[in-house]
């Protein structure tokens, strides 16, 4: 007769590990959309002001605004296949599709978010910090004159002019500091890496 081992109690004090653990606020902050959404509500307050003041304008015994009577005479004998009618529609659906896409999307690209733990806290790196400490870091290597970064969402490029030592050897110790810069930025999605090296035509 076969007897089932007694399952093991972790010690005290010790801590469950688990096996995988996916990070969290990997997604991108929300814009506000301030100047957007300014416009839009001065257009229509303006619309509705106009609107508003024609309407009263009518009920006071007056006749109604030129530029409205016109519209409304030259709307009601156009044929919808018209040329003016359809721009005003294209116009229309495409500012109407712009409004939705702002809408479904988070924006503010510039600002790539980090990793974070239990804490509800959340934040985020601009990407010309990004680039400001990828550039110091890369031109802290041994033979590097110069270097320019353009960091984006998914990859970071670093172009660096080197004025002494080898190119392989330069390379190999960029690619490293890159790659050990972008690990202590603690970004939730780190870019992909593209280095170039090339050699100063610069003498002395």
């Amino acid at each position: 007769m076969s007897t089932d081992a007694p399952p093991t109690e972790p010690a005290p004090g010790s801590v469950p590990v688990l096996e995988e653990q996916t990070p969290p606020g990997a997604h991108r902050f929300w814009s506000v959309r301030r100047v957007p959404a300014a416009l839009l509500a001065l257009v229509l307050l303006a619309g509705a002001g106009l609107l508003l003041y024609d309407v009263a304008s009518v009920r006071a015994g007056r006749p109604g605004m030129h530029w409205r009577r016109v519209l409304a005479d030259d709307l009601a004998t156009r044929q919808l296949d018209d040329v003016v009618v359809l721009v005003g529609a294209a116009v229309a659906i495409a500012l109407g599709v712009w409004l939705l896409v702002l809408a479904c999307t988070p924006g503010l690209r510039a600002v790539l978010p980090m990793r974070r733990g239990a804490d509800p806290l959340r934040a985020g790196l601009r990407r010309e910090a990004v680039e400001t400490v990828l550039r110091d870091r890369a031109v802290a290597v041994a033979g590097v004159r110069s270097a320019r970064v353009r960091a984006r969402r998914h990859k970071a490029a670093v172009r660096a002019v080197v004025h002494f030592r080898e190119l392989g050897d330069v390379r190999a110790d960029l690619d490293a500091a890159m790659r050990d810069a972008v690990e202590e930025l603690g970004l939730a999605r780190p870019p992909r890496l593209s280095v170039h090296v090339t050699r100063s035509s610069r003498k002395g």
